[in-house]
């Protein structure tokens, strides 16, 4: 026997002789062998867990779901370094002024029949919060322009829909900048606008994982006028300002008008229901300038009163 032989390292994937379990038991020592094992490889129950559709999306792997629902998109933007965004909340519902501009045209020459009043006065009203479309799609261009905050890249990021969202990841499409899109699965089918980088869309199953990274990159919140969606966005971020469960970050509101009328923050606060300080959380604003230079005041202010422990 050659001992020096027999010590050389086995092959890491090819054996010389094959393992009993790499050839089924043959017809020949049972006529009804091949049928059963097809049946048994055929079996959910033989499935790589991971390659089992069905089990995933069953209760008991719920915890595994809610994990990738996670993990995927925070690799990703870890890959794209993207670690600092503002974020931008806002109405799907209103529509770039050329489109609220033609629904108008198209309400009046319907006359007056019917339900055409009512349609000539919503198609006057989307035709005035337009104007928050324009907003938004400069705001994006203007981060995107800017380009940092505090020295560091930092990336537009909304819901990924159209609307005011669309409007803000098109402004920084337009000035050639990344932007990031988080669409939620709904039961109608659904597509994100065509203003976000491909590969920094993400479309999440849980309204929580969605809203986790939302708020885990960002650097300031600004709210546009908006429906159920926006409310709950923006009363969860105050709640948690205002508890400290995250450290008070720049929260815009766009349309003071607006806002004023749709909640009575002053109000609730006469009330004893909410502190004065709490009105500090937030602050009004107009156009994309004003919201870029309140959050860099603010910002900077934080920093020289706070340092850096103002910002965890």
């Amino acid at each position: 026997m050659n001992i020096a032989k027999s010590r050389l390292p086995a092959h890491p994937f090819k054996r010389r002789q094959l393992l009993p379990e790499s050839t089924p038991k043959p017809a020949s020592e049972d006529p009804k062998a091949p049928e059963r094992i097809a049946a048994i490889r055929a079996s959910a129950a033989y499935r790589i867990a991971s390659e089992d559709l069905g089990f995933l999306a069953g209760p008991s792997a719920r915890g595994a779901r809610l994990m990738l629902d996670f993990q995927k998109p925070e690799d990703l933007l870890q890959a794209a370094g993207v670690a600092r965004t503002i974020v931008v909340f806002g109405s799907a519902r209103i529509r770039e002024p050329a489109a609220a501009q033609a629904e108008l045209v198209a309400a009046r020459a319907a006359g007056d029949e019917g339900d055409a009043l009512q349609r000539l006065s919503r198609a006057e009203r989307a035709l005035a919060n337009s104007r928050y479309y324009q907003i938004a799609r400069d705001f994006g261009r203007l981060v995107a322009e800017r380009a940092t905050l505090e020295g560091e890249p930092v990336f537009v990021m909304t819901g990924g829909g159209p609307g005011i969202m669309e409007a803000a990841n098109r402004g920084a499409f337009e000035a050639g900048a990344k932007s990031v899109g988080l669409n939620i699965r709904l039961p109608q089918e659904q597509f994100p606008n065509p203003y976000v980088t491909p590969g920094l869309c993400f479309n999440f199953h849980y309204f929580a994982m969605r809203k986790l990274h939302f708020l885990e990159r960002a650097s300031a919140l600004v709210a546009f006028p908006g429906g159920f969606g926006t409310l709950d966005e923006l009363f969860e971020v105050l709640t948690l300002a205002q508890t400290r469960t995250i450290a008070p970050m720049p929260i815009v509101l766009v349309g003071e008008r607006h806002w004023r009328r749709v909640v009575d923050f002053d109000f609730l606060a006469e009330e004893g229901v909410i502190d004065p300080e709490d009105l500090e959380l937030f602050w009004h604003a107009e156009t994309a300038q004003e919201i870029w230079d309140s959050i860099q005041t603010w910002t900077a202010a934080r920093n020289a009163s706070f340092g850096a422990e103002g910002a965890k």
